[in-house]
């Protein structure tokens, strides 16, 4: 069975491209067939792999079923990981949603026909709430949330905590990590030991790092460039934190 995993915050700028290329370099690493979708108009995890931003037909055509998603997915650098790339095209993906039947339910739907060459599908999402997100919702096994140790970035996550539980039983798992943590600050101190704890908080934290901001230049993970950093460690750890919650076999 194919696990679905989001990268996901309403806010942005607070690390889900970074986490989503991460780690889906380790699960692929680890020996699992890899695909990470990306559902961002802005294509950043594109950019990071390698691939062109081109969908061919657009977003309209994949959403209405047109387009066969096999046929857009792409190989990357990396043995295991393939990508499935955005475009512009992307932007216009509410709008293709709003349009089709059952709309909370497409992506599910659209991922189906992959379910068995894949171990494990990331999704990296714009930050948004929108058809887009309420889809994810419904397609994911667990939403994968970075938080900024910041007082705003912590009320945002406590609202998407409230809007997942009222979804009930279809709910995905709920797992929030702190991102671009630095602990000279004070607030980031505080609002972290604040947060740590929580049943949805995972025990690791990325540091804020410039390690992190040279994944633009190198376009690729940080365990390809800088393995012994120790924002690399902390993605180790992170992965196998997400790993050993959501069951996936190693």
């Amino acid at each position: 069975m194919t696990l679905v995993l989001a990268t996901y915050n309403i806010k942005g700028g607070v690390g889900k491209t970074s986490a989503a290329v991460n780690l889906a370099h380790l699960a692929a690493h680890d020996g699992a067939r890899t695909l990470l979708w990306d559902l961002d108009p802005q294509g950043a995890s594109t950019y990071l792999l390698r691939v062109r931003p081109r969908v061919k037909g657009g977003a309209e055509r994949l959403v209405r079923g047109r387009t066969e998603i096999g046929r857009l997915v792409k190989g990357t650098d990396h043995e295991r990981l393939d990508l499935l790339p955005a475009d512009f095209s992307y932007r216009h993906m509410d709008l293709a949603l709003d349009a089709a039947k059952r709309p909370t339910r497409r992506l599910a739907r659209l991922l189906a026909p992959l379910a068995g060459e894949y171990d494990v599908v990331f999704l990296d999402c714009p930050p948004s709430v929108s058809l887009v997100s309420e889809s994810v919702f419904q397609a994911a096994d667990a939403l994968l949330v970075p938080i900024i140790p910041a007082t705003l970035s912590a009320r945002t996550f406590a609202q998407l905590r409230d809007h997942v539980a009222a979804q009930g039983g279809a709910a995905p798992q709920l797992l929030a990590f702190l991102s671009m943590v630095d602990r000279r600050r004070r607030l980031h101190r505080e609002v972290s030991d604040e947060l740590t704890g929580g049943a949805e908080m995972l025990r690791t934290a990325i540091p804020a790092s410039s390690v992190v901001e040279r994944m633009g230049r190198e376009r690729t993970s940080i365990a390809a460039f800088a393995p012994r950093s120790p924002a690399a460690k902390a993605y180790e750890a992170l992965w196998l934190e997400v790993r050993e919650r959501t069951g996936l076999q190693a």
